[in-house]
C-alpha cells in the first residue's frame, strides 16, 4: 500500500508525496490513517512560515491532531487490538530529565512533538495514510465514535488542561476572547468544570455562531459591538476568569479591563511579543498564567469523547480529501465560514497483511 504523505516545503508550498509502507517494530502499531485536524500552528506554518521565534527550517508533515485504526502491530503488542479507532497523543516526553522525573512532562528538555518545526531536525507529523507509532500513544474510542469525531481528542486536551490551570470553576464567571476551535472547547472544558456563565468574543459572526452549543450563554462581536464590554468593566470587573484563546492585543486589553482583582487570566492563544497593561496587572493583583499542551489530560479528552459528555461536532466545519490538502489549508485560512478544517487521510481501515 503506497503511503501518500502531505509535506510542507515552505511558505504555501504543500505537495503530495509517497514514503515507503512502514513495518511495526517491538512496542510499535502502524495506523491507517483516517482525519486529520489542522491546527493553528499547521496553518501558521502554511500562511507565514511559522509563528513567533518558531520556523519551518525544512520540509516537514504537519499534523498533530488526528485518527486512526490499528491496521498492524509488533509481535508483542496486545494492546489497542487491530481494528480499534484511535486518537493519538502526539506528545513524546523523554521521561528521564528533570521536568519528566518531577511529573512536569509538558516541560521536559528532550520533547519530541508530531508535526513540530521547534526542533531540528523537525518532528514529522501525522498528515498521511499510514502512521509508524509507539503503541502506547494511541487511545482507543467508544464504539459509535466516529474518526472526524476522534481526531478532536487532542484540541480538547490542550482547552481541559487551560481549564485545569484556572481551579475551581463551579459557579463562576468566564470570559473566552476567540471563539475559533480552541476557544469554543474551551467554553465546552469550562461548562463542564462548572461555569456559571460564560461570555464569548470574537470578530466575526460565523464564529460566534457556534459558541451557544458549545456552553457559551452570551456572545460579543467585539468588532461591532465593543462597548457592550464596557459593563464588564463597571467595578474594577466582572469576570472570575478570563481565558484568552486569540492572542491579540485588544482582547488582551479587554481581559485585563474585565476581570476583576484577584481574579485569573489563563493565556492560552500565543503570538509574538505584545503589549499589556501592566498597571492593571499590579493594581488588580492579577494571576496571569500560561497554559501549554496538555499531559494526563489527552486521556481525560478521549474519554470526554467516547460518552460524549462534550461534544465536538459543532466546531468541524469543513471536511477534505489528503490529495486536496491544499484546498483544505486555504479553507482553514478564511475565518468568515471555516472553524475546524479536516483531511480525510484514509475513509476506512484498510488493514495490512
Amino acid at each position: 500500500m503506497p503511503n501518500h504523505i502531505v509535506r510542507l516545503h515552505g511558505k504555501r508550498d504543500i505537495r503530495i508525496e509517497t514514503e515507503e509502507t512502514p513495518v511495526p517494530g517491538p512496542g510499535e502499531v502502524v495506523l491507517q490513517m483516517a482525519v486529520g485536524g489542522i491546527c493553528g500552528s499547521d496553518l501558521h506554518y502554511y500562511q507565514d512560515g511559522g509563528f513567533g521565534p518558531v520556523r519551518v527550517r525544512e520540509p516537514i508533515v504537519s499534523g498533530h491532531e488526528a485518527s486512526g485504526f490499528v491496521a498492524a502491530c509488533g509481535q508483542d503488542v496486545t494492546f489497542p487490538p487491530v481494528g480499534a479507532l484511535v486518537a493519538v497523543n502526539p506528545s513524546q516526553p523523554c521521561g528521564k530529565c528533570r521536568y519528566c522525573e518531577i511529573g512536569q512532562p509538558i516541560h521536559c528538555l528532550d520533547m519530541r512533538f508530531m508535526g513540530s518545526a521547534m526542533r531540528m531536525p523537525h518532528e514529522q507529523g501525522m498528515f498521511r495514510n499510514l502512521l509508524l507509532v509507539p503503541a502506547q500513544q494511541c487511545f482507543p474510542l467508544a464504539e459509535g465514535i466516529s474518526a472526524a469525531e476522534a481526531a478532536c481528542a487532542e484540541p480538547l486536551a490542550v482547552c481541559l488542561h487551560a481549564v485545569a490551570q484556572a481551579g475551581e470553576l463551579s459557579g463562576t464567571r468566564v470570559l473566552v476572547t476567540g471563539a475559533g476551535p480552541i476557544g469554543l472547547l474551551t467554553m465546552a472544558a469550562a461548562r463542564h468544570a462548572g461555569a456559571a456563565e460564560i461570555v464569548a468574543t470574537d470578530l466575526a459572526d460565523a464564529a460566534l455562531s457556534r459558541a451557544p452549543d458549545m456552553g457559551a450563554t452570551s456572545t460579543v462581536n467585539v468588532a461591532r459591538d465593543a462597548q457592550q464590554l464596557a459593563r464588564y468593566e463597571e467595578g474594577k470587573g466582572y469576570f472570575d476568569v478570563v481565558f484568552d484563546c486569540s492572542a491579540a492585543a485588544p482582547a488582551l486589553r479587554s481581559a485585563f479591563a474585565t476581570v476583576r482583582p484577584r481574579g485569573t487570566i489563563v493565556q492560552v492563544g500565543v503570538t509574538g511579543d505584545v503589549a499589556f497593561p501592566l498597571n492593571l496587572l499590579v493594581g488588580k493583583e492579577v494571576v496571569w498564567r500560561g497554559s501549554q499542551r496538555f499531559d494526563q489530560e489527552f486521556a481525560q479528552a478521549v474519554d470526554l469523547i467516547s460518552s460524549r459528555t462534550i461534544g465536538v461536532r459543532p466546531i468541524i466545519s469543513h471536511s477534505f480529501p489528503l490529495e486536496k490538502a491544499l484546498e483544505a489549508f486555504e479553507q482553514a485560512g478564511d475565518r468568515s465560514s471555516a472553524c475546524k478544517v479536516q483531511i480525510e487521510l484514509g475513509a476506512q481501515a484498510e488493514f495490512l497483511e
